[in-house]
């Protein structure tokens, strides 16, 4: 009898071991989002990277190693966003962990850039970012193969949200007036959404925040946005704004007024806890405040009426 309750024992906390969620670290919220979409109460999810930083020029804190060490999976974006971090992911994953780059696993056909600088930005399109979705589930059941079945259940369903947002996005940026439809932005990080949606995106930077805007790059603005009569330009979260109020004070040394649209978030999301602070809402928020600004039709709060007033 003793032997018959130590037995089950065993088979009981084997199954509270087995039932325990699987300890993730992921570097963006976009990443993160995506995993706990995905995973659901079978992860437990940390972000290293949050509200306002800057992926591009984050480099892991000692405090952020031993995170990663202790986790049961590593996932980030690739393509170099995390340029700084790549050799932490070898060392890890050199000792077996599983550190997985969603994006890295994509079409290489579906990226802009070249094969030596992709633009690592896709998850300003939906579409394309839906696809890091089975990358998901894949590595989940790998490490989890019980939970198979909801991981699966939950990336159809998440892809199923990720296509009525890119359904939001479409729809209220063509109500843009042609001429206005033009996104001025400080670092090259909405490419795929501008061959998404067929907005036109200036940047004052490159693709990484790395590089240096000069004074020609702000000229170069400049002329554009006098020429074509633009109304707004935007920040982004995680970017200095100096180099976007230097591209309006020299229109407004033309005679032309150029007002601060907004505050988009590009290599970040909003503050933990909001809807912003969620994929959707990060896009939903962008779509509809760079459509307002630019004189397109877009409901305040969005696509589900939960963006902030």
């Amino acid at each position: 009898m003793k032997f018959f309750f130590a037995l089950l024992a065993l088979a009981v906390t084997g199954s509270l071991l087995n039932a325990a969620p699987i300890k993730v670290v992921c570097t963006t919220g976009m990443v993160a989002d995506v995993v706990r979409n995905v995973g659901g109460d079978r992860v437990e999810v940390k972000a290293l990277i949050g509200e306002g930083v800057d992926p591009h020029l984050f480099k892991p804190t000692r405090d952020d190693v031993s995170k990663m060490l202790g986790a049961d999976m590593i996932f980030y974006s690739g393509l170099l966003l995390e340029g700084r971090m790549e050799d932490t992911f070898k060392k890890i994953g050199a000792k077996g962990k599983p550190v997985v780059a969603i994006a890295g696993e994509l079409d290489k056909t579906t990226l802009s850039g070249d094969e030596h600088h992709p633009d690592p930005h896709v998850w300003m399109d939906p579409v394309l970012w839906a696809q890091t979705v089975p990358v998901v589930a894949k590595a989940l059941a790998a490490r989890d193969p019980e939970g198979r079945a909801t991981f699966e259940a939950n990336a159809a369903r998440f892809t199923g949200e990720l296509k009525s947002l890119d359904e939001y996005v479409k729809r209220v940026i063509v109500t843009i007036p042609a001429e206005r439809r033009v996104l001025i932005t400080a670092h090259d990080a909405f490419h795929y959404l501008a061959r998404a949606t067929g907005i036109t995106v200036m940047s004052i930077q490159g693709i990484s925040t790395e590089s240096e805007a000069g004074v020609a790059d702000i000229n170069r603005l400049v002329d554009e946005v006098v020429a074509r009569k633009i109304p707004a330009v935007f920040v982004e979260s995680s970017v200095p704004d100096k180099n976007v109020r230097a591209v309006m004070e020299g229109a407004a040394a033309r005679g032309h007024t150029l007002v601060l649209g907004g505050t988009l978030f590009s290599d970040a999301m909003g503050a933990a806890g909001t809807y912003e602070g969620t994929y959707k809402g990060m896009l939903d928020h962008n779509a509809t405040i760079i459509t307002r600004a630019l004189g397109g039709e877009a409901p305040a709060g969005g696509m589900s009426g939960r963006l902030k007033p």
